[in-house]
């Protein structure tokens, strides 16, 4: 059985710091802090990262290109058409996508019982990309993720391939995906004592 209880204490109160630094900068999602501070609260957890999913509108130099992509539009919340097509209206050059992703949270954990644990519990309640992201004499780190996204490409160098009325219809879907992912954020936040 993996143990890592001599370092465990010391990384969580490193990451109890830093979390509390974002908090205080305003770098964590206000709608995912409920459920961290509950995750947090748990002896055999702890949380290193998290975005509690997300809508996005990017100009990229080519896809996948994150270092080199900028943000025209990002929100961790369902957008109206018109935001999207301010946001739209931003892009100049390279590859403009529409994008949607799921929470993404880390939690580390104890032992690796405990991550198991959580992994299950996860999978449970609907994240089901979850998975046991490292597994080291350091650091056990469990990925919980769901099974939303969107990668949708809707133009080139200024130029737009789609209609208004596409555009419309895929931030519906994309709305609709992000009130899945919400509510499954929701029922994470309230069952995780049982844990």
């Amino acid at each position: 059985m993996f143990l890592y209880t001599e370092n465990f204490e010391g990384q969580k109160e490193r990451a109890m710091e830093g979390l509390k630094q974002a908090l205080a900068e305003d770098k964590v999602d206000h709608d995912i802090i409920p459920l961290l501070e509950r995750l947090n609260a748990l002896d055999d957890y702890f949380t290193t990262s998290s975005c509690s999913g997300r809508i996005s509108v990017m100009e990229m130099p080519y896809f996948g290109d994150k270092v080199n992509s900028v943000w025209l539009g990002k929100w961790h919340r369902e957008v109206t058409v018109e935001e999207v097509f301010e946001a739209i209206g931003k892009h100049r050059s390279g590859q403009l996508w529409f994008l949607v992703r799921s929470p993404i949270l880390h939690v580390a954990a104890r032992t690796m019982d405990d991550a198991v644990k959580l992994l299950n519990f996860a999978i449970g309640l609907g994240f089901k990309y979850s998975n046991i992201k490292s597994v080291s004499h350091r650091k056990l780190l469990v990925e919980i993720r769901s099974t939303e996204r969107m990668d949708v490409p809707l133009g080139e160098d200024g130029e737009l391939w789609v209609s208004e009325e596409y555009i419309g219809r895929i931030v519906n879907l994309a709305n609709a995906q992000v009130r899945r992912f919400k509510g499954k954020l929701k029922r994470l936040e309230e069952e995780i004592e049982k844990l």
